[in-house]
């Protein structure tokens, strides 16, 4: 019998860091800094720095779970080990659609900053036929190796961050760095932690693609942490660096913050190297993401609850490129069907159902003490518990009462799908030749 082809591990932890940091900067970078000050003003840098907190705890329970797995999956293993197969189905399920949705709405943001320099690619045919040659290019280009993925990524991180360090450097060198803090009310802080946790989701992109790191038990754990210490201090630093340069002296600076700023630092160019720092930045972000979100697809293939054409492992390349090009084919047809729009009302919905599911798998392994999770200092694991689940409580108090039927719609449409699924690798494992 031919021994099945795995994925080698050539992920390490800074690779793996990378991969939380392009899942965290993306688009949203390039508006945030005017949505921030608009509702808590000067001290938007240290509401960033507060909130990290809770994220950071978050990120530690995941983390904390990373270290006693090392297939890929993510939270879909996690889930499925402790819950069943049922639960773990259904995570995969929602972690595909959250993520899929996602990618489909970047890639429409990426059009318009491209269109915005180069109108030719928007357009009632131009669009749709531009974002599916970008997700033909990022598919072909994570199916042409995990190593050569990665090492994209770098050149895109230091394109991309490269000048927004100058907007830094440039902002403080204006003004000198802000000093003056005014206490926002509790409304307004309220206000923008929804925005602050948005920025910082995609913190454990990494341990989706587990079986294709390094000591997954060790470098997943380092990589979420360094990640968010890093980003944390890079959106403070954007944030008083906008602040020093002035929010009221760039007009429209609601829209395109960054490209305004850079525009008063270094005139009309500044404004078009932001602009094509935010066209790489999107492109980086997708790709980060093409490298771990498909993983789902591949674990649930390999362990049966998908059929094994998933499993596929290209002999060529050692990815696997069925699991790709099928994220890539389901990322195409939300992105020029339109379907994104309607789905993306559910995505903050979906994602703390999941951080439900994450924290109730903690708390199972724990008590298991499952590969000697439990051995660690229990306080100060109780406290972080604790404190992630006051975040997930805290955003699903801000979910519309009108998101549950639509995530009742998906759950059911899940339980189709898994049935259907079963059947389809039940009957592939009674006809394998034995």
């Amino acid at each position: 019998m031919t021994k099945q082809l795995t994925p080698p591990r050539v992920v390490g932890t800074l690779g793996a860091s990378l991969l939380n940091i392009n899942g965290m900067i993306g688009a949203g970078i390039f508006a945030l800094p005017a949505l921030l000050y608009a509702g808590v003003g000067n001290f938007s840098p240290f509401a960033i720095l507060l909130f990290a907190i809770p994220i950071t705890c978050l990120g530690l329970i995941i983390g904390k779970l990373s270290t006693v797995f090392e297939e890929s999956g993510g939270v879909q293993l996690y889930v499925e080990s402790t819950l069943g197969k049922f639960s773990g189905f259904q995570v995969g399920w929602f972690v595909i659609c959250a993520s899929g949705t996602g990618r489909a709405a970047n890639f429409h943001v990426f059009v318009s900053y491209l269109a915005a320099l180069f109108p030719i690619f928007d357009g009632p045919i131009a669009r749709p036929v531009t974002i599916a040659c970008a997700i033909a290019l990022v598919t072909g280009l994570t199916v042409a190796g995990t190593k050569r993925s990665i090492n994209g990524l770098w050149v895109g991180t230091v394109l991309k961050l490269a000048p927004l360090v100058l907007i830094i450097l440039f902002g403080f060198g204006m003004n000198g760095v802000p000093t003056d803090i005014t206490l926002p009310t509790f409304t307004g802080l309220e206000s923008v932690a929804l925005l602050i946790a948005y920025a910082f989701s995609g913190f454990a992109t990494a341990n989706i693609a587990s079986g294709e790191i390094k000591n997954p038990s060790s470098s997943i754990f380092r990589s979420i942490l360094y990640s968010l210490a890093g980003v944390a201090v890079f959106y403070a630093a954007i944030q008083w660096a906008y602040i020093a340069i002035g929010p009221e002296t760039a007009a429209g600076s609601d829209e395109v913050p960054l490209a305004n700023a850079a525009q008063v630092l270094f005139g009309g160019w500044g404004a078009v190297m932001i602009s094509v720092a935010a066209v790489i930045s999107i492109a980086v972000n997708q790709l980060s993401g093409f490298i771990a979100y498909p993983r789902v697809f591949y674990a649930m293939g390999e362990r049966g609850l998908l059929p094994r054409f998933f499993a596929h492992v290209s002999p060529r390349f050692l990815t696997p490129d069925y699991a790709i090009i099928s994220y890539g084919l389901f990322v195409t047809t939300i992105a020029v069907s339109g379907a994104f729009a309607a789905l993306a009302t559910l995505l903050v919905a979906i994602e703390q159902v999941i951080f439900i599911l994450i924290l109730i798998a903690f708390v199972i392994l724990w008590r298991r003490n499952f590969r000697g999770m439990a051995d660690s200092s229990a306080p100060a694991w109780f406290v972080i518990f604790a404190v992630s689940c006051a975040l997930v409580a805290w955003m699903c108090l801000q979910l519309p009462l009108g998101a549950i039927w639509p995530t009742l719609g998906m759950i059911v449409i899940g339980a189709v799908l898994y049935v259907l699924a079963r059947h389809r690798a039940a009957n592939e494992l009674n006809t394998r030749p034995s």
